[in-house]
């Protein structure tokens, strides 16, 4: 009868964390929906694409996939609420990592956080947002799958979120709601199935360093992961009923 109970006791608590960890998703797509952008691109050529970005300063920067503006001529912004900004001028882009940034003339924008702690770990969860074939602040969710090391000693992150056509640009989150990656490359092909690749935050950072852009400091610990704190929360009452129905 303890067994079971106990066992029961065990199953609610991951149900919670569950639920918890879904909350935190929404909570995250809240938060920063209104930050991740359409960039709109007219190329030399005369053809037009389009790719995703994220502000991180309320006057205008925008953080974007390097390739998402090659061989453009034009581009400019198109916000959650169908605002379209007038011409994005390109400020900076890495001479290797496939970022770039772009400027607008704009005011008191919402913005993304970047993270602070640049440690990610296989088996982190994420949250993606993007505009995968122009469909506007799509959310998925997933894992940080692996840590790769590319030839050029570059690192990418794979993960498992899905990313379509157009999602090049899209912010990565961690279970804070900070930008730890950028969604740049996926492995297309009969047979793959959400192989997709991230360039890290550092890299963005570095650019905006070169740019000399200075981003506001945010506080180097997280106010609080609530997902954390009722994972812990759910496990002390779990090893204290324990300790209490079985004596040990």
């Amino acid at each position: 009868m303890r067994k079971q109970s106990i066992l029961t006791l065990a199953g609610l608590c991951l149900l919670q964390v569950s639920v918890y960890a879904q909350h935190d998703h929404v909570k995250i797509a809240q938060q920063n929906m209104p930050a991740v952008v359409l960039v709109n691109v007219l190329h030399s050529d005369g053809a037009t694409s389009s790719g995703t970005g994220f502000v991180v300063t309320e006057n205008g920067l925008i953080v974007t996939a390097r390739h998402v503006l090659d061989n453009s001529i034009y581009a400019n912004i198109t916000f959650p609420n169908g605002t379209i900004s007038g011409e994005a001028i390109p400020l900076a882009q890495h001479p290797q990592a496939d970022v770039a940034l772009l400027k607008i003339e704009a005011r008191h924008l919402p913005t993304v956080t970047l993270a602070t702690d640049e440690e990610v770990h296989p088996g982190q969860t994420i949250t993606v947002i993007g505009n995968p074939r122009r469909l506007q602040n799509t959310v998925t969710s997933g894992l940080i799958s692996q840590i790769r090391q590319r030839p050029d000693g570059t690192v990418w992150h794979q993960i498992s979120a899905p990313i379509s056509p157009r999602s090049s640009g899209s912010p990565v989150f961690n279970e804070n709601g900070e930008v730890i990656s950028m969604a740049i490359s996926t492995v297309e092909g009969e047979g793959n199935q959400n192989l997709n690749f991230a360039l890290p935050v550092h890299d963005i950072k570095m650019l905006l360093a070169q740019a000399g852009v200075s981003l506001p400091q945010t506080s180097a610990e997280p106010a609080g992961n609530p997902f954390i704190r009722h994972l812990k929360k759910s496990w002390e009452i779990t090893k204290r009923l324990f300790h209490k129905w079985t004596g040990q």
